[in-house]
């Protein structure tokens, strides 16, 4: 069963008297246990293609599907309680909370939820990051590698589905990069998730089990 699945989308916008497709008609699944690489040109419509499956946009025509159920055409805020639920976000910059401990970044997502704080959930996940001696730290004083595995651990606390990570390697050096890509490949074959990455990095594809190429507003399958 498909994760995620779009059928036959388009993004449309009015740029004065003028159409600018940013997206055109893609048909496009990612299965669970999967992990997808999106690459393509600034500007291609990648960013585009990314906030439509994480339901940040709806598209102008067709429809998108999360696990098998309709998303797209559903209103905002069952949109939003499944977007909460069910896909974990990794951003470029690791959007951490700066006054918040790495811990406590975590626990945010259970006060979100009002549920009690799963404290061996998150010292579990922290452990498997590499990260648990940092529980304590703030954002300011662990380094960009550190940050960023924060931030995977905050999205993966939720257990969600998917995990749509855009340029979540872009200001890492080589080692930092490659460390963030294997954690994502290894969480999306163990727990069975679903991973779509937009990169720029080249380097990162051997561990994506497809590539697609975005060229304007155009998404093919790397051959």
């Amino acid at each position: 069963m498909s994760a995620i699945e779009f059928l036959s989308v388009d993004k449309q916008f009015l740029d004065g008297d003028t159409t600018i497709e940013a997206l055109k008609s893609t048909d496009f699944s990612v299965e669970k246990g999967q992990f997808v690489a999106v690459i393509g040109p600034s500007g291609s419509g990648k960013s585009t293609f990314l906030t439509l499956a994480g339901g940040l946009q709806t598209p102008t025509n067709g429809e998108i599907k999360i696990n098998n159920e309709a998303f797209s055409k559903e209103n905002e805020k069952i949109r939003a309680k499944i977007r909460f639920s069910e896909i974990g976000f990794i951003l470029q910059a690791s959007n951490l909370v700066p006054f918040l401990t790495v811990e406590k970044q975590l626990r945010l997502v259970d006060k979100v939820k009002n549920e009690q704080t799963n404290v061996d959930k998150i010292n579990k996940l922290l452990t498997e990051l590499g990260i648990e001696k940092l529980k304590n730290k703030y954002p300011d004083e662990i380094s960009g590698g550190e940050r960023q595995r924060a931030a995977i651990a905050r999205a993966l606390y939720n257990d969600p589905s998917i995990i749509l990570a855009d340029e979540p390697t872009a200001s890492l050096d080589s080692d930092r990069a490659f460390e963030v890509v294997k954690i994502l490949a290894r969480e999306t074959k163990e727990k069975n998730k679903a991973t779509i990455m937009v990169t720029h990095d080249q380097r990162l594809l051997d561990f994506c089990d497809e590539v697609f190429v975005m060229q304007d507003g155009v998404l093919e399958k790397q051959k």
